[in-house]
C-alpha cells in the first residue's frame, strides 16, 4: 500500500523539475522571499476549503501565505471577511494577525508556475497533497474551487472523472469526501484579469459565498 502524502508539500519538494528550477532563479532575484510550496492557511476545524490554482509570483510566492500581497487576494480577503470567515485585519503580509475563522484555503499547485500556468503533469504531481489536505479537514463540508484548473484537480483529487461535475460560475455538485457529504462550489477565478474584464464582478463573487452560506448554515 502506498503510503499517503501529507497534507503540505515539504519545503524542498522535487517532484517537478521545471519548477524547483522556477524557484531557484526566483530565490537568485529575490532571495528575501518565499521561493518555495506555500502551505495552506486557515483553520484547521474548517467546513470550507477554498482552492486556488496556484502561488501568484509576487504574491503567496514571496508572502509564504496563499493568496496574499496581490490583487485576487485584496478581493479574497474582502469577501471572507463580509460572509463573517476571517477575525482580524488583511494587510497584505502574512503577519498581519488575520485569522480565518471555518475555512481555509489552498492551492491545486503549491510551488508558483512560470506564466501562472502549471502543466498537466505538474497538477498530477501534486495532487496528493490536495487529497491528503481535504482528508485532514474533519469537519469539510463545502469546497469552493477558483477555476476550472482547481475545479478539474479537485474532482480528480477526489476519485471523480471530470465528467461528473461541470464547471462554470455559481455551479454546484454534490459529491462524497473522504469524510462525508461533500458540496463543490465553482466560481471564475478572483484575479485581476477576470475582475478588470467584467468576467467577475464582486457581485457574482459575493453571491457564491452566499450560496456556501445558505448551505453551511
Amino acid at each position: 500500500m502506498t503510503a499517503q502524502a501529507p497534507a503540505e508539500a515539504p519545503h524542498d519538494c522535487p517532484l517537478c523539475p521545471r519548477l524547483v528550477q522556477f524557484r531557484r532563479d526566483n530565490a537568485a532575484k529575490f532571495p528575501d522571499w518565499h521561493n518555495a510550496p506555500v502551505d495552506s492557511f486557515g483553520d484547521p476545524q474548517a467546513r470550507l476549503l477554498i482552492i486556488g490554482l496556484a502561488p501568484g509570483l509576487r504574491g503567496a510566492n514571496r508572502t509564504a501565505r496563499p493568496f496574499t500581497g496581490d490583487w485576487a487576494g485584496d478581493l479574497l480577503y474582502a469577501t471572507l471577511d463580509r460572509h463573517g470567515y476571517s477575525r482580524g485585519t488583511y494587510d497584505s503580509r502574512p503577519d498581519d494577525g488575520l485569522e480565518l475563522v471555518d475555512a481555509m484555503i489552498t492551492n491545486a499547485v503549491r510551488c508558483v508556475p512560470p506564466e501562472n500556468k502549471p502543466t498537466g503533469p505538474e497538477a498530477t504531481a501534486c495532487r496528493p497533497f490536495l487529497t491528503s489536505r481535504i482528508a485532514a479537514l474533519p469537519r469539510l463540508k463545502a469546497v469552493l474551487c477558483l477555476g476550472k484548473i482547481s475545479h478539474d484537480n479537485t474532482l480528480k483529487a477526489l476519485g471523480y472523472r471530470l465528467k461528473d461535475a461541470a464547471f462554470g460560475h455559481a455551479a454546484q455538485a454534490e459529491l462524497e469526501g473522504p469524510n462525508g457529504p461533500l458540496q463543490l462550489f465553482d466560481s471564475y477565478h478572483c484575479s485581476r484579469y477576470n475582475t478588470n474584464t467584467g468576467r467577475l464582478t464582486e457581485a457574482m463573487f459575493d453571491a457564491v459565498f452566499e450560496d456556501i452560506g445558505a448551505y453551511l448554515g
